[in-house]
Parts: structure tokens; sequence; C-alpha cells
């Protein structure tokens, strides 16, 4: 067995080096490329059983990395990188350990990926899957609202913002439900909230409410133009304006 690591920090290096022979039980015959130019050459050379890879190197992101040469072994991504990113890598089948990840973590996602490889489930990086995830990586870049801080009786909870499902003015505040159906009441108005969300994720479909695209369930069509969306969490539907939902349309094709 061999094994190629992409890691640019040393202390990530040598604790993914006593993982993998901990996991095994011996040492394991490895190579390490701290830049993707090192990580190409080294492709180029040999062939490897899998991939442990962070997401920043010392010149550039990996993903250019992936672009450039055709992998034919799994990739384990091991990075601090979460929010939008964590989920492009859930959404297309990729393993990924976030981290500070621990020993638990890390021996799951190699049993899993040894298990889809052998049994010839594994889905192969390709072009459109890395342009998604280089997608969500500037998404995540992007300065947008990552959570907001919410008072309540028993002290003060953090609530992030990828766990809103709809988010309804009320009055000079406003309700957040969650993908779970919990309410949380947020301290600003509905326009000074929108104007800090991603506009690819979020968007106001009336004068009152504002829709997650991936807790949207199901749209039906309704009289006077306007769409019924039913979203994770809730109960009632929601309605599009008549103003809104043309641009609501093409949105949701982006």
């Amino acid at each position: 067995m061999k094994i190629l690591i992409l890691e640019d920090e040393i202390p990530a290096y040598q604790k993914l080096v006593s993982y993998l022979t901990n996991f095994f039980g011996k040492e394991v015959s490895h190579d390490i490329a701290r830049s993707n130019k090192d990580g190409k050459v080294l492709l180029a050379q040999n062939k490897y059983d899998f991939i442990l890879s962070d997401i920043q190197l010392l010149d550039g992101i990996s993903f250019d990395l992936f672009d450039d040469v055709s992998i034919d072994c799994p990739i384990i991504f091991c990075s601090a990188h979460d929010e939008y990113l964590f989920k492009a890598f859930n959404t297309n089948g990729i393993a990924y350990i976030l981290k500070p990840y621990s020993k638990s973590d890390f021996n799951k996602a190699i049993e899993k990926y040894q298990s889809l490889f052998t049994q010839g489930n594994y889905n192969a990086l390709n072009s459109d899957t890395l342009s998604n995830l280089k997608s969500a990586l500037k998404e995540e870049n992007t300065s947008y609202k990552k959570r907001f801080v919410i008072k309540k009786a028993k002290g003060i909870q953090l609530l992030n913002v990828i766990e809103i499902s709809l988010i309804e003015a009320s009055g000079d505040f406003c309700i957040a439900t969650d993908s779970s159906g919990k309410r949380h009441t947020i301290s600003q108005t509905l326009g000074s909230i929108f104007q800090q969300l991603n506009p690819v994720k979020f968007f106001k479909i009336n004068r009152s409410e504002i829709v997650n695209i991936d807790f949207i369930e199901n749209i039906e069509s309704h009289f006077k133009n306007r769409l019924l969306i039913t979203t994770t969490g809730t109960k009632e539907k929601v309605m599009t304006s008549s103003s809104t939902t043309s641009d609501f349309r093409k949105w949701l094709e982006q």
C-alpha cells in the first residue's frame, strides 16, 4: 500500500502519519507534497491507493491540481474549511474530515472509502464536481453572515445561517425558523438581515419573508402569477409576490 499526503503544515502531516500507523497497525509507505507543483510530479511518477489532501497548499488550492491530473484513487480531504464547502463535499459524495478531527473521525473516513472503492461505488472527481467545489470555496471566502447571536432567557445561543430555512418579518425584529422547526428571534429588520446573506442561497420572496434554497421542499403554482413554497421545518406555506415571481424563477435556475 502506498499513500500520497498533500499537506503544507508539518504538524498536521505528522498527525496524519500517526493516525495511519494506528489504523493499519504498522508504518505505511507514503509520499508527502506541500505544494501542487510537487504533488503533480509525484502523481506523474507513482500510483497510490488513496490520497489524503488538505485544500490550501503552499502554492494554491489542491482543487487546481486535481483539475490538471487525472485521479483514479479515492481522495479524503482534511481541512478546516466548513459551512458551504462542507455541504458541497457531502452533496458530491466525497469524504471530508473537518479539522480539528479526532482519531475516530479519521478511521471512519478511511473505512468508508475502503468499502466504497472495493464495491465500485466510489465517486471519482470530475471537472463538474471540481467546479462545484471551487464555487463553494469562493462562497465561503466571501464575507457573508455566518451566524446570528440569539439572546434567550437561559443565555446566548448561536444560530448558523446555513441552518436557517425561513426568515419572517415581525415588526422591528424577525423570526428565523431552522430546519428542525425551531424558531429564533433576531433583533434586526428583514432588510438589514437580507443585506448580510448570500444571495445565491437566500431570496426575499415578498416584503416580509426570505427563503433558503437548500430547504425548499416543494413549489406550486398559485393565482395571479404567484408561487406557493413549502420549506423544511415549517407547517405553513409561504408565497412569492407577483412582482418577485419572475426573478425567483430565474434565481432557482442559477
